[in-house]
């Protein structure tokens, strides 16, 4: 792959050339680079849209990659919970003890192959900072994260840049920050800036509708 864009000529089964055309047919290009292991963590940023799933769904069936996501237990409630399961969701309790992470890092190593996607950001409306459940998951469990980007300046989803955490949190954040240094929110006043939340910090934030 040229600089990793993906082509549809690349892809081995028409589904995944459908969705990678439905991607490019709102004007979205795929970039991705092969895994560096069987287990990780998927940082998704920024998050200011409803669109961000959509498309991250779609580029998912692409790459023919069985994502898995955490999101709100109030999300998988009915009919749809059962459809956002079936899609990859993993409901989580987001008052939950530290137990939790344990409980999660532990199931996921006990799979072959599982890369569990986070929205650090925990919200669409403004927050001062990120969530760090992702940094303490990713040590937990000892696993390299994937930072994923959603530009909508160029209209480009990478799905390229790994980080092997040092342990060292500004070392890290540092890393993190240059990799999303020039990528656009579609609402960029609703983008947290990268820099980790004091834990168990509940400061206010704006919500979009």
């Amino acid at each position: 792959m040229s600089n990793y864009l993906v082509q549809a000529s690349e892809l081995p089964t028409l589904r995944q050339r459908l969705a990678l055309r439905a991607l490019r047919l709102v004007g979205w290009k795929l970039h991705y680079k092969p895994l560096p292991g069987p287990h990780g963590i998927v940082v998704v940023y920024p998050h200011t849209s409803n669109w961000d799933f959509p498309i991250g769904l779609v580029a998912k069936w692409a790459l023919d990659l069985d994502f898995r996501w955490l999101a709100k237990d109030s999300l998988f409630r009915g009919l749809m919970g059962r459809i956002m399961r079936y899609w990859g969701g993993i409901a989580i309790d987001r008052s939950a003890p530290m137990g939790a992470t344990r409980q999660i890092a532990q199931n996921m190593l006990a799979e072959k192959w599982c890369w569990v996607a986070i929205t650090p950001e925990g919200t669409r409306g403004y927050r001062p900072h990120w969530k760090s459940g992702f940094y303490h998951l990713a040590q937990t469990a000892n696993v390299p994260l994937l930072l994923v980007s959603f530009d909508y300046g160029k209209k480009e989803l990478r799905v390229v840049d790994s980080l092997t955490l040092s342990g060292d949190i500004e070392r890290d954040m540092d890393a993190i920050r240059a990799v999303y240094k020039d990528v656009q929110a579609l609402h960029p006043e609703d983008a947290a800036p990268i820099t980790l939340a004091p834990r168990d910090s509940d400061e206010p934030r704006r919500k979009r509708a």
